[in-house]
């Protein structure tokens, strides 16, 4: 087995019990102890688990949804590598919907400020980055301001991408998987997602491969409704492949 399906069935394992303990994942994975750790450590440095005494236990127990400052922290240069090819895939003199998220808050304070560029965006943070930047024509979005995410969410923000059709959306995931496309816990920034997808002539999603396999609560578009996916290195060549099967193109940086 290789170390990424391992870790797979210890992250599920410790949804499914809350818990998971060294010992006995080294007996159901026959393993040596020593691996399981290392694993653990892994998917610890990842954001996906918690360490604890003797075994682990998933971050969803210590936090529902983490909030941004949390997620900005976790993978800080992986992230930073995804935001800098999504550059790649900005339109000259064009139009982004920009989503709110750590990673695509990446994008904004990557983003050169003489760059031609029309960006909309229901992120407080990368509005506040990106107010200064002489060649970028900024909307904000209004609406509810989510504390734990900073994002606008609700009729305001969906009304407003309602008419509008722009050249590229970048948009961040909780969650992403075959079986249920792409996915979020909180309901109303599952809507303001879909409406940023059906309001771009292309889609381009950005997440780091620790949420491959994750699936939420609130599911706002399918991975047929996505051109691009942006990730990391470390997303298993096979999931890789079946993401590649079901539309997208996987783009790893």
């Amino acid at each position: 087995m290789y170390a990424a399906e391992r870790q797979q069935r210890i992250i599920a394992e410790a949804r499914r019990a809350g818990r998971v303990e060294v010992t006995a994942l080294a007996d159901s994975l026959g393993v040596a102890a020593e691996t399981v750790r290392r694993d653990l450590t892994a998917l610890e440095r990842r954001g996906s688990l918690r360490r604890v005494h003797g075994g682990a236990i998933p971050v969803e127990r210590l936090e529902v949804e983490p909030t941004l400052a949390t997620r900005s922290g976790r993978l800080a240069d992986v992230k930073r590598r995804i935001a800098a090819r999504a550059l790649d895939e900005l339109p000259s003199g064009g139009s982004i919907i920009l989503d709110a998220g750590s990673t695509t808050l990446a994008v904004a304070e990557m983003l050169p400020p003489d760059l031609d560029l029309t960006v909309l965006t229901n992120s407080l943070a990368a509005a506040t980055v990106l107010s200064t930047h002489p060649g970028i024509s900024l909307y904000l979005l209004g609406g509810r301001v989510r504390g734990t995410t900073g994002a606008a969410v609700g009729d305001w923000a969906t009304g407003a991408l309602a008419d509008v059709v722009v050249d590229v959306a970048i948009i961040g995931t909780n969650g992403l998987s075959v079986a249920r496309g792409l996915t979020t816990p909180d309901q109303s920034e599952s809507l303001i997602k879909r409406a940023m997808v059906g309001a771009a002539r292309k889609c381009v999603v950005l997440t780091d491969s620790s949420k491959a396999g994750d699936d939420h609560l609130h599911r706002f578009a399918q991975l047929a409704d996505v051109d691009v996916v942006i990730t990391d290195t470390d997303l298993d060549d096979d999931v890789a492949a079946e993401i590649r099967a079901a539309g997208p193109e996987v783009v790893t940086a």
